[in-house]
């Protein structure tokens, strides 16, 4: 049978606990508010702002990194294939340092990330544009290794690749928003379309040798399906 005083006892001891509780909690909440009127309470406020606008600003920062990392890891095995590394040409990017946009040394860069057999000097250099449609290269060099920076529109880059099955080639389309450096090895056939339907491609070709228009030394019109 239960014992009417000891559950009288157990419930006024839980209402007493619950009030104390409330009386501190009211009484916490005052004095917060108290220390909040204070002149002195504005620079806390305003290094609290600053903190958590901070913390804001790394989140979203980590989460577009993490996102460009994404697409990177996605384009990875075609990427390596064709020689090439993209970057964004916005934040964040490892080429663009600052809000005047992105700037890189092809030669450089281009060993930092891996792409292997470009020129290891800009003995000739070219920069050109290349019209919706139109083809740039498609052209093998044996006197030379070149690097390449592409960039402004959605543009297929092929690079002779003998170890790519059925084709010789490998193949991937650069975006608008993306800059590539890319190397294609001298004795190595390689060529630039541009696919899009509006916007035309730049690039810079980085030669670490001397070639001539015409030359002995280049082959011309390698692929016939472009």
């Amino acid at each position: 049978m239960a014992n009417p005083r000891r559950n009288s006892y157990s419930t006024n001891q839980s209402v007493d606990g619950s009030f104390q509780s409330q009386t501190q909690s009211s009484s916490s909440l005052s004095s917060l508010k108290h220390l909040l009127k204070k002149p002195h309470a504005l620079p806390f406020l305003l290094l609290l702002l600053l903190l958590l606008t901070w913390v804001s600003l790394r989140l979203q920062y980590s989460s577009r990194f993490r996102h460009q990392q994404l697409g990177q890891d996605a384009h990875g095995d075609d990427d390596s294939k064709a020689n090439l590394v993209r970057f964004k040409s916005g934040l964040p990017s490892a080429i663009v340092k600052d809000k005047r946009g992105w700037l890189l040394d092809p030669v450089s860069l281009a060993l930092q990330f891996g792409v292997r057999g470009g020129a290891v000097s800009c003995s000739q250099v070219h920069i050109g544009e290349i019209r919706r449609g139109d083809i740039r290269g498609n052209h093998r060099h044996y006197s030379c290794n070149e690097t390449f920076v592409i960039w402004g529109a959605e543009t297929k880059f092929r690079l002779e690749n003998n170890q790519m099955d059925g084709r010789g080639y490998a193949e991937v389309t650069i975006g608008e928003d993306e800059v590539v450096v890319a190397a294609s090895p001298s004795g190595t056939a390689h060529a630039l379309v541009n696919v899009d339907a509006l916007r035309n491609t730049y690039f810079v070709g980085c030669q670490d040798g001397m070639v001539k228009s015409n030359s002995s030394n280049t082959d011309f019109n390698v692929w016939k399906n472009l």
